[in-house]
C-alpha cells in the first residue's frame, strides 16, 4: 500500500510517502487512521481534531468506513478550499 501525505501533514509526519503492509485487520481508512498514528505520532496530533485530516483512495475522496486494499494508493491531506 503506497501512503502520501500532503501539505503540512508530510512535515509532521517526516514523511512525503511510504509504502508498507498493514496488518490484515486494518481494512477501512478508520483502521489506517489508528494504524499510522501508532507509527507516526505527527499524524497522531493531526487526527486529535476531527475533520481536520480529509483521504483520498485511488485519487477519489473515500468516507472512514472505506474498504482498503493491498495494492491501494492512500492519500492524506487537509481540507482544500478554493477561491
Amino acid at each position: 500500500m503506497r501512503i502520501r501525505y500532503f501539505a503540512w501533514l508530510k512535515h509532521r509526519v517526516g514523511l512525503a510517502e511510504e509504502t508498507l503492509q498493514p496488518p490484515a485487520e486494518v481494512a477501512t481508512v478508520a483502521a489506517l487512521k489508528t494504524f499510522l498514528a501508532q507509527r507516526h505520532p505527527g499524524f497522531a496530533e493531526a487526527l486529535a481534531n476531527p475533520g481536520v485530516v480529509r483521504c483520498a483512495v485511488n485519487q477519489e475522496y473515500v468516507p472512514e468506513d472505506a474498504p482498503l486494499r493491498a495494492d491501494d494508493e492512500v492519500a492524506f491531506f487537509p481540507p482544500v478550499t478554493g477561491g
